[in-house]
């Protein structure tokens, strides 16, 4: 009898530890996916709005760290310091030499996910999947050739005709998150 209770005890107990484990994922991993697919990003140009959607799942951690840059107004005035027609559109680089960021490294979270016009991905060193930091891009074309390459955590889901009309120079006038009306 006290070994079916114990055993029952254990079962229990692993059931309850389990519990937070939905795809092998941590509770906090599972709190950044819940958190990030119910908000969106809404990037303020001259030009208009871009509003964009997370790859919770694919890139958790990059995820985290952007929507904790952009709470913290972190994006906000920063220039785009490169943009390259038909290529890529990249801010997040306060000295705005290409080389600068917040301070703080992203491990890298390389996915599958295609780019396609409109994807957002972080920028890194060419030979350091870890180098990433504050800087990101946004595809202004299908750009097989970086797939699988770099860290893709969001896409844009409107204002896709913004993108074309950036230029460098042109600066973030705000970056903020609202709840997802989808």
């Amino acid at each position: 009898m006290k070994i079916f209770l114990i055993l029952g005890l254990l079962a229990a107990l692993s059931c309850h530890q389990n519990s937070g484990d939905k795809n092998g994922l941590s509770s906090d991993q599972q709190g950044i996916q819940e958190n990030a697919t119910k908000q969106v990003a809404i990037l303020k140009t001259i030009h208009g709005n871009i509003k964009i959607k997370f790859y919770p799942q694919e890139a958790p951690n990059t995820v985290k760290r952007f929507m904790t840059l952009v709470e913290q107004g972190f994006y906000d005035g920063l220039p785009f310091h490169r943009a390259v027609p038909n290529f890529i559109l990249q801010t997040g680089d306060p000295t705005n030499t290409g080389s600068g960021g917040s301070g703080q490294k992203i491990k890298g979270e390389v996915n599958s996910i295609q780019h396609i016009k409109g994807t957002v991905g972080m920028a890194r060193s060419e030979n350091d999947n870890d180098s990433a930091d504050s800087q990101f891009y946004i595809s202004l074309s299908t750009l097989s050739q970086l797939d699988g390459k770099n860290t893709v955590f969001g896409q844009v889901i409107q204002g896709e005709e913004i993108l074309d009309k950036i230029s460098q120079g042109d600066k973030v006038l705000s970056l903020s998150l609202e709840a997802s009306k989808d």
